[in-house]
């Protein structure tokens, strides 16, 4: 199944990097440098699901995920968190705020697939992805 992925990333050479293997495997990508022009391009289109960096300048992943949760837009969106800080006090807190998956960078393409696949086959009332039109 391909999917339609927002990736959102401050750090253009990571955010390059991850689109070049999400279309390796034939997904569709558009990339978010930050989470403001996140916010504004998720006015726009409804992404299958998200990569996101959680450390970035002014909101970090953490409050664009909680901010996404609360949407009923995009609260059933899944989110992968791609992120440097392997601590197990990270992955938890982006657990509990919403994630529904965390891989530590850098990912291999096929830690990216099997995460793509396993969150948007769940069922929406866990997390998983409705069936959704553009905005």
């Amino acid at each position: 199944m391909l999917y339609n992925v927002l990736i959102v990333e401050d750090d253009r050479q990571m955010a390059q990097s991850l689109a070049a293997q999400i279309g390796v495997l034939g997904h569709t990508v558009a990339i978010a440098y930050g989470p403001r022009m996140a916010l504004q391009q998720l006015n726009q289109v409804i992404p299958d699901v998200i990569l996101m960096d959680i450390n970035m300048p002014g909101l970090n992943g953490l409050e664009v995920l909680r901010f996404l949760r609360r949407d009923p837009i995009t609260a059933n969106v899944p989110v992968i968190v791609v992120s440097a800080n392997d601590s197990q006090e990270m992955i938890h807190a982006a657990l509990r705020a919403g994630a529904n998956a965390y891989i530590v960078k850098p990912p291999t393409i096929e830690a990216i697939e099997e995460a793509l696949d396993r969150v948007v086959q769940l069922p929406p009332s866990l997390g998983g992805a409705p069936a959704q039109a553009p905005r």
